[in-house]
């Protein structure tokens, strides 16, 4: 039984390792996944950093705030006026910036002790711009403390009288935890890559075996059904783990990419994170194979294949969306869901903490659960006296 596995397996990894046109682009496109979405992550970060270091607002109408510009001044920052259409630019994402209007009765109304008249005006579809203008606001409200301290303290009243609070920020992120919130795309790339590292290998020895006419003369060798089902599936997950591990391992080099300083500080993806990502992996590499398999072993032809194995990497892909949706935190039932359990463990992963056996078996017996019931309706499909 062992050797007709292993004989089937061989047979099959060499069939995929023949086909050098499919491999090359899934292995092209998983090894330059990483550094490519690390180089995209560390172009954003490094626009962030270069207008907060900039360090400069945009204004219309400053000239009649004497003391607000000088506030702003003395903030070291660089009061740039806007263009006559700023509107139009802010609308098309051309303006970054959001804009600080200045009413004309700015300083007239602050003299006489009146709200004076402002207006930030941004675009909230753009993140340059609402970022930009959570900083302005910012601003606004430390001149708006200022004057009112000066007020209190221009009438003889002490400005602490009116502060019941100190307020103290603690922050308990840890920088890795901090990190992986901009990261956290990676595992998901990884994790398609295990379903389209499967995909062409898992259709072409069932549906593509079908169409070419190999399958039947395949049945008639003197071998138990599922010492033929068990090769072809370790040799469809054996390439699909392959694959995210390159796809895994090349976050490594990756990281010499990061133009922002603070990323790359950050990010510590090494050997060990990369080898964990592996590992958690792998029982889902099991299933998907075994699921895409399931799946093709009824189609007539590779084409029909595609279109059925596509509603399996479309389901795979939603799952992470869940993780999202969910607002409450890390919830027990995502360590039950293949798929969306892996996206959790290689997040912690990232955040640096520490994995337990009690979040990572569940996901791993359902896995194996799972691949177990496919591969049992593959070996019932192919062990009818004739396909359907």
């Amino acid at each position: 039984m062992i050797g007709a596995v292993w004989t089937v397996l061989r047979k099959e990894l060499l069939d995929a390792l023949r086909d050098r046109r499919t491999l090359l682009m899934v292995l092209l496109s998983s090894v330059a996944m990483g550094p490519l979405v690390l180089l995209l992550l560390s172009k954003v970060a490094t626009g962030a950093e270069e207008r907060a270091q900039a360090r400069e607002i945009v204004a219309v109408g400053i000239e009649r705030a004497p003391t607000l510009r000088n506030y702003l001044e003395r903030q070291t920052l660089h009061i740039r006026v806007a263009p006559p259409d700023y509107e139009a630019r802010l609308r098309d994402g051309r303006l970054a910036d959001p804009v600080l209007v200045v009413g004309a009765d700015f300083e007239a109304r602050l003299a006489h002790g009146e709200p004076a008249p402002v207006q930030i005006v941004g675009n909230s579809a753009d993140l340059r711009s609402e970022g930009g203008q959570d900083r302005l606001a910012a601003l606004l409200q430390g001149f708006n403390h200022e004057q009112a301290t000066l007020r209190l303290a221009w009438r003889g009243v002490a400005p602490g009288l009116l502060e019941a609070l100190r307020v103290d920020e603690r922050d308990l992120a840890d920088p890795a935890a901090r990190t992986a919130q901009t990261t956290a795309l990676l595992p998901f790339f990884v994790l398609m890559a295990v379903v389209y590292g499967s995909l062409h290998a898992a259709l072409d020895t069932t549906a593509g075996e079908r169409e070419r006419g190999s399958l039947e003369p395949l049945l008639m060798n003197p071998q138990p059904r599922l010492a033929l089902v068990l090769g072809k599936w370790a040799a469809v997950a054996v390439l699909g783990l392959a694959i995210a591990a390159l796809c895994a391992f090349s976050f490594l080099p990756g990281q010499w990419l990061l133009d922002s300083e603070s990323l790359a500080a950050l990010f510590q993806f090494g050997p060990s994170e990369a080898l964990e990502f592996v590992a958690l992996l792998a029982p889902l590499a099991g299933a998907v194979a075994a699921v895409l398999m399931a799946v093709a072993i009824r189609c007539r032809s590779y084409k029909e294949a595609q279109a059925s194995a596509s509603v399996v990497v479309l389901l795979v892909s939603l799952l992470p969306l869940a993780r999202l949706l969910q607002q409450q935190g890390e919830a027990r039932w995502q360590f039950w869901v293949p798929g969306l359990a892996q996206i959790t463990l290689m997040s912690q992963v990232l955040e640096g903490r520490a994995l337990t056996l009690a979040q990572a078996l569940p996901a791993a017996a359902v896995c194996a659960a799972t691949a177990a019931a496919a591969l049992a309706y593959v070996a019932r499909v192919l062990g009818r006296s004739a396909l359907d």
